[in-house]
Parts: structure tokens; C-alpha cells; sequence
């Protein structure tokens, strides 16, 4: 559990909190490039780390964001013109660059130099994957830009979605760390009765199906963690129902990425942002699938597939949770997520028939901000103390001038990858997903040879 005081540090975000203060000194997704479409398109309202802001694209193409509130006498520019490589405040007509300097000032006379003295507060941003970043941190400080993997990518392939869930960030990014739940919360009847399709083997990548059915299987795993340049990664250990070892590795970044494990292995991750004490976005953005990567897929059997394609999850996934897609969410806490007592005990271990929901139910039921003094906690809770003490502790370290981890941009984030696989015996788990992985190995000597054709595995190949 946390002290009260300490989880007023980790949940409070505001400017001028010592958690709001770290967090500002981190490249933050702030809005979709979709939702600003087109050079003078009209302006949105965008809040984000407990601020209101506007952001607009100019004739140019660039994207500026800034508060809300005109530095004349406060109205919002969000009601302002975009025109003409900048924003007018309606007002009186004040005009805004998107940094921030006032390019035009027609309610003064004209020998002023009045416009020249003024300036709104704008934040520097970077489009990266169709998401757009601002940094909202002191200017002296601003860190070279992290690439998740969308730098390489051209712009065209960029297509990125966000989801709410009315909680706290720090709520929501717990679960997305948490490998344990998926033995209970993500649970439907008749995952055991998966018939043996040969992919639970020694060494080799369980098919979606099976990798469900262990998680059935053995609903109590043991966990293991290991900290690394970046952040962490941790491994959710599990037994196999032909005696092998199963493992699940999921990496975290501080403050705001979690790469969550899959088969092979995946990179990029998915970021989860407070849009204030209350409210959280998660952003999913584009990122590059290098040629290894995908040759990988193949040797791994899972080209092509989906977790959910063969399971009761497949025709009732809920997708009007990610904003672009569907609109607004059907699973919501005044419906009580559309529980359903007699599916509770005949199909879904919640009731709850939509993956994604079932999280944000365990999240948002919490309450806006838990209170995590009254909690207890458990052996398969150690890769979320250790993300609350690297924040915790980042943000009190800041407070003494010392700089926050995982801020140089010139690292490969990149290459951060999770994992699963079964082990061979003896097999350390923290080589899956690693630069030295066997099978990213054979995968990158494939493209150096160009050996086109690979052979395409049902699953469960070795490395």
C-alpha cells in the first residue's frame, strides 16, 4: 500500500504538482493529428494534464497549441479564426503564430509596437504516427524527441486512435501492466476445453488459442522483473498443460508507454495520459513493422491472425471505445457496463461481454482516484510497485534537481520489445524479445540474405 501522502504525489497532475511537474518534462501525447485534418481548419478544444488548450493547423501545415485563454482579456481562441498562418481571437482580433508570437494587432494604432511586446504561451509539438506531442515542460530543458517507432514510417501509413476512461491515469496504466488479471478478468468458460493444436511445446510460440487457454490454465503466475535503461521489463511465469513453462513479458517506460506481451513479440506500445486527475486518454499510434518483425511473425506461426479471431470475444468487441472508429462507448459505468448476470455464468467470467470494457470496469470501478492506502497487496503486484516507485521517486528527485529517467531521445525506444513464448529448459526469459533473441537473429540474417520466401509455421515453431 501507499502512504496518503504519496498517492497524492502519484495521481495529482496539475501545473505545479510534483507528479504534474515530472510528467511535463516528458515529449506528451496531446491530440490525434486527425483531429486537426487540414491546414485552417477550425480549432479544437484539447485538455491535457489538467490544462485547457486549443490547438490549430496553420495554412502551413503546422500543428499550434496553446491555452485557451487570449492574453488580451482572456476569451477563448477557440471561438478564433484560423487564417492565414495564425489564429485571430475574435475579440479584437489579436492574431497568434503557432509560436506563440502575435503577428497582428488591428484594435491598436498602427505605429504601435505593442504586438511585438506580447506573446500567448504556446508549447512546442512534433507529429509522430498520426499523434500529435507537445513538450510543456521549462524551455531550457526540452529533451530530444523519443521515437516509438513512427520516425521511419511516411506519413500516409500514419493512422492512430484514443480511448477515454474516466479514472485516473495512474489507474488505468496499472492494468495495462497487470499480466495476472487475464487468468480471471478476461476469462470465458470453455477456453480449458481449446483442443491441443500441437503449439505447446518446448521452445517454441503458442498459438492465440492455446496462449488462452494457459492463462486458464494457470491463473496464479509467478512473476519475475528486471530493470533495464528504459524502464522495466517483467516476465508473468505460467505452467503449461503439457508441463512446459510459459511466459508473458510486458515493458514499461516511464512515464506514460507499456509494450504489453504478445507472440512474438511487440514494439511500440500504447501511452496513457492523464487528461486530468479525473480522466485518462490511452493513445494508440502508428509505428513501424520493420521486415524483421514481420519475417518473425511468419516463423512464429501468427502472421495474419488476431487474438480474438476463435474466441466468444470475436463478434462482441466494442470498439466504439476508441474514438475514430465507432464514436462514443456503449460499456459505460451508469449501464454498469451492460453486465449480464446469466452470461456471468455460462460464458464470461464477468458478465461483461466486451474485452476492453471488462478493464475499464475493474479501472473505473476504483473510483476517480482510488485510494491506494487501503489496499493489500500481492506477489503478482511487483511490476506495479515498481512503475509507482519509479514515478514516485522521479517526481521527489525532481523536486531536488535531479533530471527524471528515460529522457535521452538519441536511445533506440524503438527496439523496446515484450514477448511470450514457451521455454526451452534453461532458457532465460529475459532473452525473449531481446536484441539477442534467436529468433530476431534468424529473422534479421534473413533479410540481410534476402531470403524471400520463408517457410510459414502453424505455430509453435522454434527459433
Amino acid at each position: 500500500m501507499l502512504t496518503k501522502e504519496d498517492n497524492e504525489i502519484l495521481t495529482r497532475v496539475g501545473p505545479g504538482t510534483p507528479m504534474g511537474n515530472l510528467l511535463r518534462r516528458y515529449w506528451t501525447p496531446a491530440l490525434l493529428s486527425s483531429e486537426v485534418p487540414e491546414p485552417d481548419s477550425p480549432p479544437v478544444r484539447v485538455r491535457i494534464l489538467g490544462e485547457d488548450l486549443v490547438a490549430f493547423r496553420d495554412t502551413e501545415g503546422n500543428v499550434g497549441l496553446f491555452p485557451q485563454a487570449c492574453p488580451h482579456r482572456g476569451a477563448s481562441m477557440f471561438f478564433g479564426r484560423n487564417e492565414e498562418a495564425g489564429l485571430r481571437c475574435v475579440y479584437h482580433g489579436w492574431k497568434f503564430d503557432t509560436t506563440g508570437a502575435c503577428v497582428d494587432m488591428p484594435s491598436e494604432p498602427a505605429e504601435s509596437n505593442f504586438k511585438n511586446k506580447v506573446r500567448i504561451n504556446a508549447y512546442p509539438t512534433k507529429e509522430s504516427g498520426g499523434i500529435v506531442w507537445a513538450y510543456f515542460g521549462p524551455p531550457e530543458k526540452q529533451p530530444q524527441f523519443r521515437d516509438f517507432g513512427a520516425e521511419s514510417m511516411p506519413k500516409e501509413q500514419w493512422q492512430a486512435f484514443k480511448a477515454t476512461a474516466l479514472c485516473n491515469w495512474v489507474q488505468r496504466n496499472e492494468g495495462q501492466i497487470d499480466s495476472s488479471h487475464i487468468s480471471w478478468l478476461h476469462q470465458f468458460f470453455g477456453a480449458l476445453d481449446y483442443p491441443d493444436d500441437g503449439t505447446d511445446v518446448a521452445g517454441g510460440y503458442p498459438s492465440f488459442d492455446m496462449s488462452i487457454k494457459i492463462w486458464a490454465y494457470d491463473r496464479a503466475p509467478r512473476l519475475e522483473l528486471e530493470n533495464d535503461w528504459f524502464g522495466y521489463r517483467y516476465a508473468a511465469i505460467r505452467n503449461t498443460p503439457n508441463g512446459n513453462t510459459h511466459v508473458r513479458i510486458t515493458a514499461y517506460v516511464p512515464p506514460y508507454t507499456t509494450i504489453v506481451a504478445n507472440i512474438p513479440w511487440a514494439t511500440g506500445g500504447v501511452h496513457c495520459v492523464p487528461v486530468d486527475d479525473e480522466k485518462c486518454f490511452f493513445f494508440f499510434g502508428a509505428r513501424n513493422r520493420t521486415e524483421a518483425d514481420i519475417i518473425a511473425l511468419r516463423l512464429a506461426g501468427v502472421e495474419g491472425k488476431q487474438l480474438f479471431d476463435n474466441t466468444p470475444y470475436r463478434r462482441s468487441r466494442d470498439l466504439s471505445q476508441i474514438e475514430g472508429r465507432n464514436g462514443v462507448r456503449h460499456f459505460l459505468p451508469e449501464n454498469d457496463y451492460l453486465v449480464d448476470r446469466e452470461l456471468q455464468q455460462t460464458k464470461f467470467y464477468t458478465g461483461i461481454t466486451d474485452f476492453g470494457s471488462q478493464d475499464l470496469m475493474a479501472t473505473e470501478s476504483m473510483g476517480k482516484i482510488y485510494d491506494r492506502s487501503q489496499e493489500h497487496l500481492g506477489t503478482t503486484d511487483k511490476a506495479i510497485i515498481r512503475m509507482r516507485q519509479i514515478l514516485i521517486n522521479s517526481a521527489k528527485d525532481l523536486e531536488k534537481g535531479i533530471d527524471p529517467p528515460a529522457l535521452d531521445g538519441s536511445l533506440a525506444y524503438d527496439k523496446i520489445r515484450s514477448g511470450e513464448k514457451i521455454l526451452a529448459p534453461g532458457e532465460d526469459w529475459r532473452i525473449v524479445g531481446s536484441d539477442q533473441d534467436p529468433l530476431l537473429l534468424k529473422a534479421q540474417e534473413m533479410v540481410r540474405t534476402q531470403e524471400a520466401e520463408v517457410p510459414v509455421s502453424g505455430g509453435g515453431g522454434g527459433a
